[in-house]
């Protein structure tokens, strides 16, 4: 071979930048592989069912769980879960909260600072409750151009009444009790008393005029 001939290298001991590679008997060491991304938090969104739910903390068992886990409340309306209650749970990692109510028997309590006025423009405002509704207040006042009560029985305790009608008071009944403990007194203009059976009048004392 002449000294001027060019001599081949094996491709195997040549380097990146085309610099022989020392030969090792070796084989060429592979590039490393890119690293793997990490493991992605797991992600849950579904129903939950509260398992329990005691001085605000709540917790509930997602299907398939294996252990109860916390939740945080994030709610519109500021509602108090009990236990058996199923909420609409979203979550990623350890952390879940509750977006929304599938099937409660809580309460729901809207408190609100100062004054709260609740106005309907325009239209009516009903409030009904399927086991009842109840108002509670020092001081209940109620004013309308026309009340109309429709019930099947009611009851009234109080200390005192006072009643004034500027009209007529009417009261029809198919039986009228009374019961005054002590005294009764009855004052009118002109007074009419008129059955068509009998009238009976018993007492130890009778005073008429």
């Amino acid at each position: 071979m002449s000294i001027g001939a060019i001599k081949k290298t094996d491709p195997s001991l040549t380097a990146r930048g085309g610099a022989p590679r020392a030969a090792t008997g070796q084989p060429a060491a592979l590039d490393p592989a890119p690293e793997s991304a990490p493991p992605r938090p797991e992600e849950y969104l579904g129903p939950a069912r509260v398992a329990a739910a005691e001085g605000g903390k709540v917790t509930v068992e997602l299907p398939g769980g294996d252990r109860p886990i916390p939740v945080e409340m994030a709610l519109a309306l500021p509602y108090e879960p009990v236990a058996g209650d199923t909420l609409l749970v979203i979550g990623r990692g350890d952390r879940h909260y509750a977006i929304g109510v599938l099937h409660g028997a809580g309460r729901t309590v809207l408190s609100l600072p100062g004054d709260v006025e609740l106005h309907a423009r325009d239209g009516s405002l009903s409030l009904s409750g399927d086991k009842g509704v109840a108002i509670r207040g020092p001081e209940i006042e109620v004013e309308a151009g026309k009340v109309r009560m429709v019930a099947d029985s009611l009851v009234q305790k109080l200390h005192s009444v006072y009643q004034r009608v500027s009209g007529l008071l009417s009261v029809r009944a198919q039986e009228a009790h009374t019961v005054v403990d002590r005294t009764s007194l009855t004052k009118a203009k002109n007074a009419t008393i008129l059955t068509e059976e009998t009238v009976t009048v018993n007492g130890k004392q009778i005073l008429l005029g």
